[in-house]
């Protein structure tokens, strides 16, 4: 015996919170960050070492009041995930951390081009229980952004970027983007470039209070945009 048409009310597609769908994308990467800089610290020691290999950078970064990583960790230098390479060494209130920075990684952002002195951001790794602030970032640099200009009004500063031409799908505007680490909101876009507004708070607490037209800067592009990327490219849409 056939069923006739439903009649009754029609059934609800059953919705995740948004915290849980988070938290499963979480579960689903090894590693993540947010993209709220916890720490600046200051380079002491680049150059290449025969010990890890010729072709390997070993980067050192004094940073204050950050409690020590073990070997072993992620920790992000300017938005790009580094492994801690050996036992950090504490005095005087900082922690000495030392990465070795593999020739890929040189070519893909703007860490072969740091020098002695210079100020880097700096995140630990997400852990469990931690606050999820900012945007999922996966400390994997896309590729290195020119800054082109810096416009201030007040408190308000303007910054535009011009990304290589292969990155300039992946600009939303109004969708997430992490500039040497920091989480920000595009607010424009045009072509191959975008533009970020820096508040007060993320010029003192971050290194971008002191950006420039020329500098580089690591970019990497909101991950919700490159997959969305990469689904219509595969059914042929993009």
């Amino acid at each position: 015996m056939s069923r006739g048409p439903r009649t009754g009310p029609p059934q609800r597609i059953r919705q995740y919170p948004p915290s849980l769908l988070v938290r499963q994308i979480i579960d689903m990467l090894d590693i993540v960050f947010t993209g709220l800089i916890q720490h600046q610290g200051r380079v002491s020691h680049l150059e290449s070492t025969g010990e890890a290999g010729e072709a390997v950078v070993r980067l050192s970064v004094e940073v204050p009041e950050m409690e020590r990583p073990a070997v072993g960790d992620s920790v992000a230098i300017n938005g790009c995930c580094l492994t801690v390479a050996c036992e950090p060494h504490a005095s005087d209130g900082a922690v000495r951390i030392d990465f070795d920075v593999v020739p890929r990684t040189l070519e893909l952002t703007s860490l072969g081009r740091l020098s002695p002195g210079q100020v880097v951001n700096v995140e630990p790794a997400l852990r469990v229980g931690d606050q999820l602030g900012g945007h999922l970032v996966q400390g994997h640099v896309d590729g290195v952004a020119i800054v082109e200009e810096v416009e201030q009004s007040g408190d308000d500063v303007r910054v535009w970027c011009r990304v290589p031409a292969e990155l300039s799908a992946f600009l939303v505007e109004r969708g997430s983007i992490t500039v040497d680490g920091v989480s920000l909101t595009v607010t424009a876009v045009e072509d191959d470039r975008f533009c970020i507004a820096l508040i007060p708070v993320t010029r003192r607490d971050t290194t971008l209070g002191g950006i420039e037209p020329g500098m580089p800067v690591n970019i990497e592009c909101d991950m919700i945009a490159r997959v969305v990327a990469r689904l219509l490219e595969a059914r042929g849409l993009g």
